[in-house]
């Protein structure tokens, strides 16, 4: 039996992107990594996948990109 996966158009995917980047920035710096593991937890339930989760959890952190220069001075507002 083959699991189908479901998966956001590509659309979905930019407008959630960027919700989520605002409420990270709602959140607050020195709130930012506990919004995004409360946030990570809620969708794992969601999922209700351990095995899926921990797959994503690993494809996050390997694609992850460095930080650019422009994107730490939009932050510090040089």
């Amino acid at each position: 039996m083959t699991t189908v996966v479901p998966s956001l158009h590509p659309d979905a995917r930019d407008r959630l992107y960027a919700e989520c980047a605002r409420a990270v920035t709602e959140a607050g710096a020195e709130r930012e990594s506990l919004f995004l593991a409360r946030l990570a937890l809620l969708l794992f339930e969601q999922v209700g996948d351990e095995s899926r989760c921990r797959a994503a959890l690993a494809d996050a952190l390997h694609a992850l990109p460095v930080p650019s220069l422009s994107a730490s001075e939009q932050q510090t507002g040089d």
